[in-house]
C-alpha cells in the first residue's frame, strides 16, 4: 500500500516541471507581460531582503542514467521562494511548498539528503523545509535500488549497497554544480561551493563515507557474532552471516567538496576507527536514545568517539524513526510501525526544533 500510494503521488504532471518556469509567461499583450514580470522581479527583490526564513519552493530534478551500472537520479529539490505555498498530501507524507514556485536568486549552499534502508525523498520533507526556509538548496534522492520501490542494491551484495549510495550522492552534486539553472545560484567562497550533506540511518552511514568514513564490512561481520544479540536489527537486516567479497573498483568514496554532514542515527558500526578519526569536516551525530535498530553505542557513539570535535547529540525517548516525517497511516519495518513513537514523545515539535538546530550548524559550519 505504502508503495502504491507513493507510485500516485508520484505520477502526478506537477512533479515534472523545472522550479524556473515560473519566469517564463504565456504571450499575451506587451502590456500584461511587462507587468507580470515587474512583479516577479518586485518578488525577488522583496527576498533578497529577506533576513531569515523565506516561502518553501519545491519540484522534482531527474538525473538522466547511463545504462544498468549507473542508473537514473529522481531528486526532490526544496528551496527558498517568495511564491506562497500550501501542504499537499503525497501518499503517505505531504510537503509545504509552492510546487515550482520561482527559485531564489542565490542560496547558501547545497545541502543533499540521503534517506534510510527502503526509504523516499520524500520523507523528511519537514527537515528539508526548514533548511530550504533558511536559504539552502537541498536536494533530497531517492537512492536507485534502495528505495519504497526497488530494493535490489541490497540483495546483490553488501559492499555494493555501501559502495554505491555514497556515489549516488556524489552524483547528484555533479549534476547541480553543472546545471545551468543551478550552478550560479549556489553559494561559493575560496574554497568552493558550499555543500553540506544530512542522512538517516543507512543515509547516516552514507554521509559519513562522503566526509572519510572507510566501511569494513568485515568489522560489521565480527560485530555481529560477538554482540548480535544486543544489536539484532541491524544484523538481520545487513545480512552478517554472507561471505565477504571484494568491493566493488573505483574511486575512494570521499568527496571532498562535501564541508559539513549532519548524519542521523546512522549504521556507524561498520567504519574503522583509523579512517574516522581523518575526518577532518564538521560533523554533528544525532541518534535516539531508545534506537532498537541501530543501538547508539554501536553506532552512533562509536562514530562520535572517533572523530575529533564531532557533535553528539542523544534525543531522549526517541526510537528510529523519530527523524522522519510521521506518516499518515500505519507503515510495518522491522522495528514495528514507521508512524509510532514512545508514550509522551512529540515527533511533530521535535522535526521543529531539529530543523533550526540544523540550519544553525549548517550555517556555521559553511562559513
Amino acid at each position: 500500500m505504502y508503495r502504491q500510494d507513493l507510485a500516485a503521488a508520484h505520477s502526478g504532471r506537477i512533479m515534472n516541471q523545472s522550479p524556473h518556469a515560473g519566469v517564463s509567461h504565456p504571450k499575451r499583450s506587451a502590456m500584461k507581460t511587462i507587468a507580470r514580470s515587474g512583479l516577479v522581479g518586485l518578488a525577488l527583490l522583496l527576498f533578497a531582503a529577506m533576513p531569515l526564513a523565506a516561502q518553501v519552493g519545491w519540484s522534482q530534478y531527474e538525473i538522466p542514467g547511463k545504462g544498468e551500472s549507473t542508473p537514473a537520479i529522481t531528486v526532490a529539490l526544496y528551496y527558498p521562494t517568495p511564491s506562497p505555498g500550501r501542504e499537499i498530501p503525497m501518499g503517505p507524507f505531504s510537503i509545504r511548498a509552492a510546487i515550482r514556485g520561482v527559485s531564489a536568486p542565490t542560496v547558501k549552499g547545497l545541502l543533499v539528503l540521503s534517506h534510510g534502508l527502503g526509504g523516499s525523498e520524500l520523507a523528511h520533507s519537514r527537515l528539508a523545509e526548514s533548511l530550504a526556509a533558511r536559504g539552502y538548496l537541498v536536494a533530497a534522492l531517492r537512492h536507485p535500488g534502495d528505495n519504497w520501490m526497488d530494493g535490489s542494491l541490497l540483495k546483490k551484495t553488501p559492499e555494493r549497497y555501501f559502495f554505491e549510495r555514497p556515489r549516488q550522492v556524489s552524483r547528484v552534486i555533479d549534476a547541480l554544480l553543472a546545471d545551468p539553472q543551478w550552478k550560479d545560484r549556489i553559494a561559493r567562497d575560496a574554497k568552493g561551493p558550499r555543500i553540506g550533506t544530512l542522512g538517516h540511518s543507512a543515509g547516516g552511514y552514507t554521509v559519513l563515507a562522503l566526509a572519510g568514513g572507510v566501511p569494513d564490512l568485515a568489522q560489521a561481520n565480527r560485530h555481529c557474532q560477538e554482540e548480535g544479540k544486543d544489536d539484532p536489527l541491524f544484523c538481520r537486516t545487513a545480512g552478517s552471516e554472507r561471505p565477504i567479497v571484494p568491493p566493488p573498483a573505483g574511486p575512494p568514496l570521499r568527496d571532498e567538496r562535501v564541508r559539513a554532514v549532519v548524519a542521523m542515527a546512522p549504521v556507524g558500526v561498520l567504519f574503522t576507527a583509523e579512517s574516522l578519526a581523518k575526518v577532518q569536516v564538521p560533523i554533528a551525530i544525532y541518534a535516539g536514545v531508545k534506537d532498537r535498530w541501530l543501538v547508539p553505542r554501536f553506532h552512533a557513539v562509536w562514530v562520535a568517539k572517533n572523530v575529533a570535535g564531532a557533535e553528539l547529540h542523544l534525543v531522549p525517548n526517541a526510537w528510529h524513526f523519530a527523524f522522519t516525517d510521521t506518516p499518515s497511516y500505519p507503515i510495518p519495518t522491522p522495528d514495528g510501525d514507521m508512524a509510532a513513537d514512545p508514550t509522551g514523545f512529540d515527533r511533530a515539535a521535535f522535526l521543529k526544533t531539529l530543523g533550526s538546530e540544523l540550519a544553525d550548524f549548517f550555517d556555521k559550519a559553511l562559513k
